[in-house]
């Protein structure tokens, strides 16, 4: 693929093929990219692995290269680095945060822990790496169900910081959780009542949902999973239409695996783009390369912080 830059640009000395350049650097570098569903397309197109944040942290746990190129948000670049302490990790543009894990300052939520001793803390990996030191337990909406379903019934648990992902491992497990109550902009603004009316024009399209949306729009979804479980299902599932409620950037794997079928993005509440999410389309091709030619910028994470860190993302990963 051949992606030109306008004549406009004020960034000096970019190649015409950002493809081949970076591919270049992969190899002089011994890099690998690693990207998540949300990514622009070319984005994507370049990654070594493209993944939710689960197979993202698995992939970086077990890398052998010695710098790792992070086109996500920042709390997934951090994950990458407290994995792996001794390599570079660069973040394509450092501004490329996440308005779940913002929703959660440290401080507050050390005062709130504190005002439930008893409870084990699982905090969904979309978090800072202050928050993750804080827990015991990092999870992801792959295996969230999961690894609450292996704590003890009766062991009181926090569950933070997404309120709707909480409600939705109470539904499925049946446990009693003290919710933070934290949200991503972007699963807040999907529209029930675009998605009603998205399904009678569509009246044989699957409405597939991600878990971090409010309960209401989970209630129209046939069905709810990860972005790679709702890959997954569509490419298991007989229909041919699918009406996608989620980040619209997953709909560039479903449609290069499955181009016969046809994948709707859900509608925003405005009439806007933001169903898209602001943060991770800050990274660019061209920020990517950039990032690599001149190594920053650099994702660093202080080491008593990561130390605390690592601890509930092993315990994820021992338990997934």
């Amino acid at each position: 693929m051949f992606t030109t830059l306008p004549s406009t640009t004020s960034t000096p000395d970019l190649p015409l093929d950002l493809f081949d350049a970076i591919a270049d650097l992969k190899q002089r570098l011994n890099a690998v990219v690693l990207a998540h569903y949300y990514q622009d397309p070319d984005i994507q197109d370049v990654a070594d692995y493209i993944g939710d944040s689960l197979g993202l942290s698995q992939q970086a746990a077990q890398t052998d290269a010695d710098v790792i190129v992070f086109a996500g948000v920042h709390f997934m670049a951090e994950t990458a680095k407290i994995l792996n302490p001794h390599k570079q990790v660069l973040l394509p543009d450092l501004d490329a945060g996440c308005s779940l894990a913002d929703s959660c300052p440290p401080a507050e939520f050390a005062q709130f822990k504190a005002e439930h001793p008893d409870h084990v803390v699982v905090s969904y990996i979309n978090c800072t790496a202050d928050i993750k030191a804080m827990s015991d337990i990092i999870c992801t909406s792959s295996n969230a169900v999961k690894l609450v379903n292996q704590i003890p019934a009766d062991q009181p648990i926090i569950f933070a910081p997404d309120r709707n992902l909480g409600r939705y491992v109470m539904a499925q497990t049946g446990r009693d959780l003290v919710l933070w109550q934290g949200s991503c902009i972007v699963h807040e603004t999907f529209s029930e009542k675009k998605i009603i009316q998205l399904q009678t024009t569509h009246p044989e399209a699957v409405v597939i949902a991600h878990p971090e949306c409010e309960p209401a729009v989970l209630h129209q979804a046939e069905f709810i999973g990860s972005t790679t479980a709702l890959l997954n299902y569509v490419q298991s599932c007989d229909r041919t239409q699918f009406i996608v409620v989620t980040e619209p950037g997953i709909i560039h794997q479903m449609e290069k695996q499955m181009p016969h079928k046809q994948f709707i993005p859900a509608p925003p509440i405005a009439n806007c783009a933001c169903n898209e999410c602001p943060h991770m389309r800050l990274n660019t091709l061209e920020k990517l390369y950039l990032a690599m030619r001149d190594r920053t910028p650099e994702v660093i994470v202080p080491e008593a912080t990561r130390q605390a860190a690592l601890k509930p993302i092993q315990r994820m990963l021992a338990m997934s």
